[in-house]
């Protein structure tokens, strides 16, 4: 994405006509853009930021320094009822908005009173301001059994799909969702060189397009092959890729191709993450009907960090091993049976009880 070049809002300067407050507008904005590139973020970040402030802008009619917490209610408002956009999609540009406000009353309050005659304030106040809609609805996955049931099933009909490979190109994709807690871009965008099997005691695949915390771009992390991803990956090197077409020896080449070919090279070209969701879903629908529309790749992701904590391995390691930045993210992700902390104070009794059995000895 192209910047625009922006004059200093600080010159010397009057605003006569309607022309130049829009230009003052805009020329907010663009400052606003620029410090986003400087702090690092994405292009398709900050377009679509970009987009969400002029959006706010068009639906009150108004300069940007007259609006207040009664616009911000009505716009909210609006995409809720009119618009009836999803809770994440609100909370989002609530948040948006909000930082774009904290960064022109941060830098340009003075400015904006010199040149407008407004004193800007903050629309996004602590009434207005969504809940953060994660809280809302967790996406609990199915149980263990009915995983077990879904990927069982699955994997003895491989033989018999009529087109045998896709069908284990997209078994594979879910297998890493369920195994490693890979997301579905990250999985899309895996090279065959990027399965090192020479890494560690297990091998670890380098995710290079791990997702970027607000929009920074991508972040990359070793992901070690834990729960048989390893035997995974050698019966589909060894035994399934070659069948795509002969770039399996092109470290650079997909690791999980398309069926289709590029007109230019003749090689495979990319799976797209649209055809591993398609996949995913018509195995769903076959065996395990139950969950027909609401497990998803993200929701296998979810089952992988519930699993692992059921099991033992302790939320840091979690956090590590699905990219998180943050730990509170992961905790998010943990469903966990209702007896939990049951288990967990009688777990730790016994454990108390042993040491001082020792202690007695």
């Amino acid at each position: 994405m192209g910047l625009a070049v922006v004059r200093s809002i600080g010159s010397s300067r009057r605003l006569e006509s309607e022309t130049d407050f829009k230009a003052f507008e805009q020329e907010l904005v663009d400052q606003y853009a620029l410090a986003q590139a400087g702090a690092g973020l994405t292009d398709r970040h900050i377009s679509a930021d970009r987009g969400t402030i002029f959006e706010f802008l068009r639906y009150i009619s108004a300069p940007v320094w007259t609006a207040g917490p009664e616009d911000a209610d009505r716009y909210l408002a609006y995409l809720r009822k009119d618009r009836r956009q999803a809770a994440t999609t609100v909370h989002g540009k609530a948040l948006t908005i909000a930082q774009f406000f904290d960064f022109l009353m941060t830098r340009y309050q003075g400015d904006v009173h010199t040149l407008a005659g407004h004193v800007l304030v903050q629309p996004i106040d602590d009434f207005n301001r969504p809940a953060r809609s994660k809280y809302a609805s967790p996406r609990v996955p199915p149980s263990e059994q009915d995983v077990e049931t879904l990927f069982s099933r699955w994997r003895d009909w491989l033989p018999e799909a009529r087109k045998y490979l896709p069908a284990a190109r997209d078994y594979l994709a879910a297998s890493l969702w369920r195994r490693a807690g890979l997301r579905i871009n990250e999985t899309a965008m895996l090279d065959i060189r990027d399965w090192r099997p020479d890494y560690g005691e297990l091998g670890k695949l380098h995710v290079r397009h791990g997702k970027g915390a607000r929009g920074r771009g991508p972040k990359t992390r070793l992901v070690p092959a834990i729960d048989s991803v390893g035997p995974l990956l050698t019966w589909w090197l060894a035994d399934v890729r070659h069948q795509f077409g002969d770039d399996y020896l092109d470290p650079d080449a997909p690791l999980l191709p398309s069926e289709r070919r590029d007109p230019g090279t003749g090689r495979c070209r990319r799976v797209q993450p649209n055809a591993l969701r398609t996949g995913l879903a018509d195995a769903v629908r076959r065996w395990l009907p139950d969950w027909q529309g609401r497990l998803t790749p993200h929701g296998l992701r979810h089952f992988c960090a519930s699993s692992l904590y059921g099991r033992g391995v302790d939320l840091k390691a979690i956090q590590d091993l699905l990219g998180h930045e943050w730990l509170s993210t992961t905790t998010g992700y943990i469903h966990v049976h209702d007896d939990h902390i049951e288990r967990a104070w009688k777990s730790a009794n016994q454990r108390v009880a042993a040491r001082l059995n020792r202690q007695g000895r």
